[in-house]
């Protein structure tokens, strides 16, 4: 062949390739406007017609697009001519999709892969490109294009999946089989399942801190942990968890127990264990949340501690409401505890993150003018959402090991109690999303009345610990740390690594991660970031050693639980926690 011939081959491919580049970004948008994605400017108007990037930036990535495909498709030529030849796309040892030797060693997964990956970042690169000038709708696009991105991952797929093959081939078909079992059991659940079931039992080998019910209302159940040494802390603890969620995080067993570790430190704890919300809870509130909760809790430890003030940790939304009490407190009056710590909480929710991108006034209307009125939101829905933010580990993993590998997940307690889902009352959800997630009320003295009282944070004026996790996509921790400026009294901001769940259960026993800290505290979390000195494990002891403080003397601990006016109703954990959705 001519060289006019050969650049002109070559031009034609390029061509093409961009045109396929064009093709694959009509689309996509395509594809999200026929799912009914309607993006949200800051006025609230939707944009029914999604805006393209610039033409000059949009041909960039076109460009690069099709140098990537036309450089994929010479290097696969020149390998099936024996060359050795780079990868155009290496692999990403922290992507677990592609970790099976077959995506590299056989050519033509190879070259789905490297395809599919291309592919992926400019998607990612035209969706960020995209003129949007409201942030929430930005990070509503984001996050759908990953997930767009990641649903079409050739992995999840069984004819482009050489482990699907090679589990087939090995089991004589059998793996195929028992995927199709596995994929009708999980139909039948209404999820995927994520670790084998069948070995925890709450109360058997989850929540097994020895204690007691001492109290129970239509909300939730009082638990007071019997002591593991002959003396503690003159001054009780509290513990309110939140309620989107089951309380046993905090206690899942004894080597990785928050609750345990307390205990062991010499605390008299007690916790607030939620109802998982039935029919009976459709017209639960937020007023009543806070009521039954936290004030209630409050009250019955001081009666039965006969102190007056116990030291009180609030953890994700259950700190929401517990700063939401404490300042109701305060209005009437009252000054109820010694301390306040608030593990990964947010009480400004100006950047509430992924989540916050699904919330919009269309969505929360829609919230109010069903179950808003009456109404459950059901756990699952909750709990799926919280799992496509991080699909690939969550959702994409199990649909490929159980569904196309026929395998059966690893028991791991944390996947298990993120899968015992709780549902909520909807008037409780409709106010959260609004006045929090929407409005970012709670910060602004006076905008809210809870209970008949203006709340006002800044009047929670005892000493503040914050705790917030660095990599943590439910709670910001920049936005976590905003919460400093909003309370009263003196605060210690603490960074721990990793994420929501890992970044808070990180024992001290096995010493792992580690924590930012800072005796200043500027405005602004960046500053005060810059400024930090990381410690190596963690944050639980540097968390005890500030607690001190407030513990009052040492007192011999308490030889029964409760008292004679809220005496033990059944064993810890309890009956509410057992209940599933």
């Amino acid at each position: 062949m001519s060289d006019d011939a050969n650049k002109l081959a070559g031009a034609t491919a390029m061509q093409a390739m961009m045109d396929a580049g064009q093709a694959l970004a009509r689309n996509f948008f395509e594809a999200l406007t026929n799912q009914h994605v309607a993006m949200q400017d800051s006025g609230g108007m939707a944009v029914t017609n999604m805006p393209m990037p610039d033409p000059a930036e949009l041909a960039k990535f076109q460009q690069e697009f099709a140098s990537k495909h036309t450089a994929l498709w010479t290097s696969m030529l020149a390998g099936s001519q024996g060359e050795a030849v780079e990868p155009v796309v290496p692999v990403d040892p922290r992507d677990k999709r592609f970790s099976s030797p077959e995506w590299t060693t056989n050519p033509m997964f190879d070259y789905l892969r490297q395809a599919y990956l291309i592919n992926a970042a400019f998607l990612t690169k035209v969706a960020a490109a995209v003129p949007l000038n409201d942030g929430r709708a930005k990070q509503r696009l984001n996050f759908l294009t990953r997930q767009y991105i990641d649903a079409l991952a050739p992995s999840n797929f069984a004819a482009t999946n050489p482990e699907f093959i090679a589990a087939a081939l090995q089991t004589k078909g059998e793996s195929i089989t028992r995927g199709i079992q596995n994929m009708l059991a999980d139909l039948q659940k209404g999820r995927v399942s994520t670790t084998d079931e069948t070995v925890f039992e709450v109360g058997r080998n989850l929540g097994v801190s020895p204690g007691a019910v001492i109290f129970e209302n239509e909300l939730m159940q009082l638990i007071q942990y019997s002591p593991l040494t002959d003396t503690v802390a003159q001054v009780p603890f509290l513990i309110v968890p939140p309620c989107i969620n089951k309380f046993y995080i905090l206690d899942l067993q004894p080597e990785n127990s928050f609750v345990r570790y307390v205990v062991e430190q010499g605390h008299t704890v007690f916790l607030v264990s939620w109802k998982n919300a039935g029919p009976e809870d459709a017209n639960r509130t937020w007023d009543e949340y806070v009521e039954k909760g936290p004030l209630t809790a409050i009250e019955i430890v001081r009666k039965v501690t006969k102190v007056k003030k116990p030291n009180i940790l609030g953890f994700c939304v259950g700190g929401t409401i517990l700063a939401t009490a404490l300042a109701v407190a305060r209005a009437r009056g009252d000054d109820p505890v010694a301390s306040v710590t608030f593990l990964t909480t947010m009480l400004d929710f100006s950047d509430t993150g992924e989540i916050g991108c699904l919330v919009d006034e269309a969505s929360v209307q829609a919230r109010e003018n069903t179950i808003g009125k009456g109404g459950l939101l059901k756990g699952q829905e909750l709990a799926n959402v919280f799992s496509f933010l991080q699909a690939n580990n969550l959702v994409w993993q199990y649909v490929i090991g159980n569904y196309l590998k026929g395998g059966t997940p690893a028991p791991f307690d944390l996947l298990y109690w993120n899968s015992d889902s709780t549902n909520l009352p909807g008037p409780f959800l409709a106010w959260y999303l609004r006045n929090m997630y929407l409005e970012n009320n709670l910060r602004l003295p006076g905008r809210l009345t809870v209970l008949g009282q203006k709340v006002d944070l800044g009047k929670i004026d005892v000493p503040v610990y914050f705790f917030a996790a660095r990599e943590d996509h439910i709670v910001p921790w920049k936005t976590s740390y905003l919460g400093r400026a909003l309370v009263g009294g003196d605060t210690v901001f603490t960074l721990g690594a990793s994420g929501h769940i890992a970044g808070t259960i990180n024992p001290a026993a096995k010493n792992k991660r580690s924590y930012w800290t800072s005796a200043n505290a500027p405005t602004s979390p960046d500053e005060w970031l810059a400024q930090a000195e990381e410690h190596p494990g963690s944050w639980w002891p540097h968390w005890i050693e500030w607690l001190k403080q407030f513990d009052g003397k040492q007192v011999p601990a308490r030889a029964r639980l409760g008292s004679k006016d809220f005496e033990a109703i059944e064993p810890a954990p309890g009956r509410y926690v057992k209940a599933r959705a």
